[in-house]
């Protein structure tokens, strides 16, 4: 019995992707959790968009995570399969949370194959969501300091040290282009609703939310 001939599609390039992305008005949508391009390993970028066209990609991406709002953004969040993510944090939060988080203003980057190490053994517990986990948070315990080496979206190379929110953010966009989500790594017995979290446990840290709900926290 012969085989059946291949008549599945053809396989979209990278950059007839993009484009198709860019040709839609307004944020690029964002992909949700269950969506198997999120839990991919994404593709080295070599070239694949021309100059012209990342430009306008990581530019649809930045104006994408203002609209949700963010602070990061990775390309598998808008369904493009490439190691290319931003980050930008304002950071307009209380001087309490600042100095308790370490959350402090973090300019806009492009990140292109970005790679992270832990640097000492430090890590801090936080409440964390993701725009493509909409409505929820978690508490995740990270690496509270990691070096950072990338490229930029002009080519040049990154090599960064990030200490507290900064670190945290970094970590997140960074593993979603391996296919990880931050419920990996989250205590999931605290996974609350956003009204939750901000009912009861706006806290600058998650003591409150550990105790009452049952979990660990790291020494």
């Amino acid at each position: 019995m012969g085989s059946e001939p291949d008549v599945s599609p053809p396989r979209i390039s990278l950059s007839d992707l993009v484009e198709e992305l860019l040709g839609h008005e307004g944020p690029l949508p964002i992909v949700a959790a269950g969506d198997p391009v999120l839990r991919r390993r994404t593709e080295p970028f070599d070239g694949q968009l021309d100059p012209g066209l990342l430009d306008r990609f990581v530019a649809a991406l930045r104006a994408t995570m203002h609209a949700a709002p963010g602070v990061g953004l990775a390309a598998p969040q808008v369904g493009v399969p490439l190691r290319i993510a931003v980050i930008e944090d304002p950071a307009p939060v209380s001087d309490e949370v600042r100095l308790v988080r370490g959350r402090v203003p973090l300019p806009y980057r492009v990140l292109v194959n970005p790679s992270y190490d832990g640097i000492g053994p430090g890590r801090a517990a936080f409440f964390e969501g993701c725009l493509s986990v909409p409505g929820w948070q978690a508490v995740v315990a990270r690496h509270d300091q990691v070096r950072l080496t990338a490229l930029d979206e002009h080519g040049r190379a990154v090599d960064e040290v990030f200490s507290g929110w900064p670190a945290r953010i970094v970590q997140h966009e960074t593993d979603h282009l391996d296919g990880v989500l931050y419920l990996d790594h989250a205590e999931l017995r605290s996974l609350s609703s956003n009204q939750a979290t901000a009912d009861l446990w706006s806290q600058p840290t998650p003591e409150l939310a550990a105790e009452a709900l049952g979990f660990d926290l790291p020494n």
